[in-house]
């Protein structure tokens, strides 16, 4: 075959080469995530795991998957790209893990207009980092260059894991829960991943560089203190879980605790919340301050300050408390659960109605 014009891929904008050379240098943190059940190298056409020889013997399976949202348009502004992978790790594991599932393999997707191997390569081996620190084996992803697609400088993330969990241990157990069930809540390490539209629109009006200095946190540049990754909760709520006396957990993402607690609750049970049990981090009482967002709107947008929110029995709160601070994390009492339906009208901050199960805030938020 003879070539009239000469074009190559590379000439339509796509470097084969590029791509090769991001492949060569994230293989060993790939491989540095191996778990039992995981064994294979990366290339393969899918990623293989053996759940026998990760020692299930009933197992279901526990999917999830995400992306980092508008967090990125901060990153990609700042160039601050090392603990995006964290992020995205983050947002699958901790929604596998509140389902009581250990969660085994993770893969990938990162979409690009021209693929730049170090700040690609950066953010990969981020997720890896985050993956080894999970259990869980990254297995495999795709790595996509779309000229024309995307801007210049501009990418996408998505990432997908897997869990799974014995069938008799899945969470919750709402058939368990009754009023007086403790409500544990973990710390957040900052916005996490969700509310960034919102986040960006208070940069914005707030007259702040993302270089400058944060103005609620001594020596850090303000994009790097909203940076701040997403925490990974497996190794402190797999604890807690073994610790016993866990009948729920639930992940405090996009709808903040507001939205997000009843979906781990039965629908006669209401979460009684005290605002008065812990305070935020001082970004959050920054952008509710520059953005005259009203305590309402700040809990269901944003984590405020809790990431992680279980639910137990009243024998075992402070085991499940001291198993959550044995892993590093910071762990209070912020309420209980009580009866449902009659409490709407007293409820100082709630947007749902009817026999849904709702969060009743007392107190208030320390912004």
């Amino acid at each position: 075959m003879s070539d009239k014009n000469g074009l190559t891929y590379k000439d339509a904008g796509v470097d084969i080469d590029a791509g090769e050379a991001l492949v060569a240098r994230i293989v060993p943190a790939a491989k540095a995530t191996r778990r039992p059940g995981a064994d294979a190298d990366l290339g393969g056409f899918g990623g293989l795991f053996d759940l026998a020889a990760a020692g299930f013997k009933d197992p279901v399976l526990v999917a999830a998957t995400d992306g980092v949202g508008t967090k990125l348009k901060l990153a990609i502004d700042t160039g601050l790209f090392d603990g995006l992978g964290q992020d995205l790790v983050a947002m699958c594991v901790n929604d596998i893990v509140v389902q009581g599932a250990e969660p085994l393999f993770f893969l990938d997707y990162y979409a690009t207009g021209k693929l730049e191997v170090d700040g690609a390569a950066r953010v990969v081996e981020g997720i890896a980092r985050a993956c080894r620190e999970s259990g869980c084996a990254l297995i495999g992803g795709e790595t996509a260059e779309m000229p024309g697609l995307y801007r210049k400088g501009d990418f996408d993330l998505a990432g997908f894991a897997v869990g799974a969990v014995e069938r008799g241990a899945i969470l919750p157990k709402t058939n368990l829960m009754q009023a007086g069930d403790v409500l544990i809540g973990v710390a957040s390490s900052g916005v996490h991943s969700n509310g960034f539209s919102l986040v960006r629109k208070v940069v914005e009006i707030s007259g702040f560089g993302l270089d400058a200095p944060a103005p609620f946190e001594l020596d850090t540049k303000l994009g790097e203190a909203l940076l701040a990754p997403t925490r990974l909760y497996v190794k402190g709520a797999l604890e807690a879980i073994h610790a016993g006396g866990i009948k729920g957990l639930a992940h405090i993402t996009g709808g903040g605790i507001t939205e997000n607690l009843p979906r781990a609750l039965p629908a006669n049970l209401d979460a009684e919340v005290d605002l008065e049990c812990w305070t935020p981090q001082p970004m959050f009482s920054w952008l509710a301050k520059i953005g005259g967002i009203s305590a309402a709107e700040m809990l269901r947008t944003f984590n405020c300050g809790i990431g992680l929110i279980a639910v137990v029995t009243e024998n075992s709160a402070g085991h499940v408390i001291d198993a959550f601070q044995t892993s590093g994390d910071k762990a209070v009492r912020l309420g209980k659960l009580v009866a449902g339906s009659s409490h709407a009208a007293s409820a100082a901050i709630s947007d749902r109605t009817g026999d849904e199960p709702k969060v009743i805030y007392r107190g208030t938020l320390k912004l």
